[in-house]
């Protein structure tokens, strides 16, 4: 997985991670108590995990870290972190570090990657949900705490779980199509694009828990009546919204059926 100047690659050696470590704190501006340690990537990468590394040239641009996971006697993989350099952001790297994660997975014989989101973040939803064919159907409240990160704006960390069924027709269709199967909404969830400057701003910051608690409820009726996040939209302005609805299991599950149910 390659473009000009750009190498994807698995991570292996201490420098590698030690990389990741300083970039981790370039892109989220974690204080040290926030920070995923060096150790970390290096367990991850010996007991079944992986750390994917982007480079231009000899620097490090992104990076994803994986520890694998088991629910109900399934086991998936959990992508803990994707980062990507302010300077490479916007040219598709996220995805390409994503489907290298994905051959990789496969190849170690797994078919669900999971990983938690922010559901405010307008981007990474639609990165994960229409460019990856993740679906979501679990909501965590508050799932670290209040973070030092300035990209949070001091809320609470709610996230939105994404599954993505690596070998499913719904994400075999849309890597080959470039578009997801039809989508049977029944609720739009938005978010607005004004967002992230309401979160950056003390005086605005209400405004925006005010958004996320809203999102929260619509989200948690949602999939209390066994409904999913299957598909997003952006619009001219920026604005986000998720579409809400009932799936069709054929298209989202390969053979191992749902890890969700005992």
């Amino acid at each position: 997985m390659s473009e000009p100047q750009i190498m994807i690659r698995v991570c292996t050696e201490l420098s590698e991670w030690e990389q990741c470590v300083h970039l981790q704190q370039e892109v989220w501006g974690f204080s040290d108590l926030d920070l995923v340690p060096l150790r970390m990537f290096s367990v991850a990468s010996k007991i079944g995990g992986h750390v994917i590394g982007a480079y231009d040239g000899e620097r490090m641009v992104g990076f994803a870290l994986a520890i694998p996971g088991s629910r109900n006697g399934y086991s998936y993989l959990h992508s803990h972190m994707l980062a990507v350099a302010e300077s490479h952001r916007n040219q598709g790297l996220g995805r390409k570090i994503k489907l290298f994660q994905r051959e990789d997975a496969i190849a170690r014989g797994y078919e669900l990657m999971e990983w938690t989101f922010d559901p405010l973040e307008i981007k990474n939803a639609y990165l994960n949900i229409t460019k990856l064919g993740a679906i979501a159907r679990r909501y965590n409240i508050n799932q670290y705490g209040i973070t030092s990160s300035p990209l949070q704006g001091f809320l609470p960390t709610d996230r939105l779980v994404a599954e993505w069924w690596l070998k499913s027709k719904r994400v075999k269709t849309l890597l080959q199509t470039g578009a997801l199967p039809a989508i049977p909404k029944e609720l739009k969830i938005e978010v607005p694009a004004a967002i992230y400057q309401w979160k950056a701003e003390e005086p605005t910051r209400a405004r925006a828990k005010d958004i996320q608690s809203r999102n929260r409820d619509l989200f948690l009726g949602s999939f209390d009546k066994g409904l999913a996040c299957l598909g997003y939209e952006r619009d001219a302005e920026g604005n986000g919204a998720f579409l809400v609805g009932r799936w069709d299991e054929t298209w989202t599950y390969a053979t191992k059926g749902n890890p969700n149910e005992d």
